[in-house]
Order: C-alpha cells, then sequence, then structure tokens
C-alpha cells in the first residue's frame, strides 16, 4: 500500500495499490499534530489493504488540506475484516 500525494509519479511507477491525497509534499498522513487526522488517513490506507483487489489501483480519497473531516467529529474510523 502506498499513500500518494503526486498522482502522476503513482500512475508511472504503478505500486500494487495506493491512494492519493491532495496534500503538500511531506504530509503523506496529514497536517503536523493532528493526531485524530493522521489516525484516520492510516485507518482509510489498512482498510483499502483489504478492500482494494485489482492490483494497479489508485483510490483518490476526498479530503482535501486544512479543511474540515470526518476526524473532526471525534469519531474513529474502524478497519473492517
Amino acid at each position: 500500500m502506498s499513500l500518494s500525494i503526486q498522482r502522476e509519479l503513482t500512475e508511472k511507477t504503478r505500486p500494487p495499490r495506493a491512494l492519493f491525497l491532495r496534500w503538500p509534499y511531506g504530509h503523506p498522513l496529514g497536517e503536523p499534530f493532528k493526531a485524530a487526522q493522521q489516525r484516520w488517513v492510516l485507518c482509510e490506507a489498512l482498510q483499502a489493504l483489504v478492500s482494494m483487489q485489482t492490483p494497479g489501483t489508485i483510490l483518490d480519497l476526498p479530503y482535501r488540506w486544512r479543511k474540515p473531516g470526518p476526524w473532526e467529529g471525534g469519531e474513529e474510523l474502524r478497519v473492517k475484516s
């Protein structure tokens, strides 16, 4: 599982599976000191690792840098087995 912040490069390198986030370089898990956001992205990656079946798939996550997200409500994303 790859976390990507540059989609074009990810398409060229073709990792087995990848998540793409429109976030700045150096921050694939999220903003500094935002542990809930970082845990959310990590859980998304683990969930995708379980659910993505087709090699070469790139999943675009809808989150935007410095915008509120589902982690703001205090809920946790749980990995389904």
